[in-house]
This record gives C-alpha cells, structure tokens and sequence, in this order.
C-alpha cells in the first residue's frame, strides 16, 4: 500500500499490526525535521540523530500500546525531552569529572615525603580499626575500602541495616577524633 498521501492517524493505526511500510513512512516524513528540532536543543549532529533513532526506535517498539491523538506534536516532544536529558546527563558527568580533578589534583604531586605521611596515617588507621570490635572492623572495611553499600554489606553479613550504619558511624567517629592531628 502507498502511504504517503495517508493521513498521520491512519499511520498511527497501522503501527500495531506491525506495518513496516507505514512506519518507514512516518520515518521518512518526520525523520529529517526531527534533526533539525534536535539540533535546535543540542550541537552535535551525531548526538541528535542517535536520539532521533532511539525515538522512532521507541515507537516501533510501543507500536502495540501507542495512543497518538497528534504524531508530530508526540515526535517533537519526545526529541525535544530526550536533548533535554541528555543534556542534564552531560552537565552532570561534567560536573562530577570537575569534581574529580579537583579532587585528584591536590594529591597529584605528592612526593616521596607525602608517600611515608601516607604510609604512616594508615598505619595509625589500621592500628585504631584493630581496638574495635571484628564485626565493626569488617563493616568499616567493606564500606571504605570496598566501597560497599550499608544495605550490600547488611546482606552480606545478615545483620540489620541500622546495626551496619550505627557500628560504621561509631568506628567513624572514633576514628575522626583519634585522627584529628592528621588534618
């Protein structure tokens, strides 16, 4: 069947019995607009067009269930909310890499004197940890050097997780204070 003289609706309905042809047609209505609409929220064509894949993507695979009163309005919106996130989401990987960097950069000149200084802290950290009791040690370790959940770690040893985050606040605490020469 020929669509492109079909109204968007009939389109629309033709989606949940699998019609190809009537999805390629909707395609190759809005596809090209759709990048254009993307380019308008976001910069980078290649970033826009996976975008405008992944909504005509999500159609298809919502052929069955998809109630569409206006086609384009639907497309234009879901392109213009998906640059929308994808932008939050790279303001935040952005945000945490600055971060990072400036976490890190303090720490990477440190020289051979900051290694023993190093050295010496976790040893002191180590001989402190030793004074509390083995659960308390064991969920101290598993939350700061495995970096482990309180819920992973109540799991993992079968106790409650309040008892797993009030024995990491104890050891913490105690270990602030016995620490506070260090810093």
């Amino acid at each position: 069947m020929k669509y492109q003289s079909v109204p968007d609706q009939k389109l629309v309905a033709a989606l949940p019995a699998d019609d190809a042809a009537a999805f390629r047609e909707i395609y190759q209505r809005y596809g090209k607009k759709m990048i254009m609409i993307g380019l308008s929220k976001c910069d980078d064509r290649d970033v826009v067009e996976g975008i405008v894949q992944d909504v005509f993507l999500k159609l298809w695979e919502r052929r069955a269930s998809l109630r569409v009163d206006n086609l384009e309005a639907y497309l234009v919106t879901c392109v213009k909310y998906s640059c929308i996130n994808h932008l939050r989401s790279a303001m935040v990987h952005e945000k945490y890499v600055s971060s990072y960097a400036q976490f890190e950069s303090p720490y990477a000149d440190c020289g051979a004197d900051d290694d023993l200084n190093v050295a010496e802290l976790m040893n002191n950290i180590e001989d402190r940890l030793r004074q509390f009791p083995e659960k308390a040690q064991q969920i101290f370790r598993l939350h700061r050097f495995e970096h482990r959940s309180t819920k992973e770690i109540s799991c993992e040893i079968n106790m409650p997780q309040r008892t797993v985050e009030h024995h990491l606040m104890l050891v913490v605490r105690a270990l602030r204070s016995y620490l506070k020469d260090y810093f």
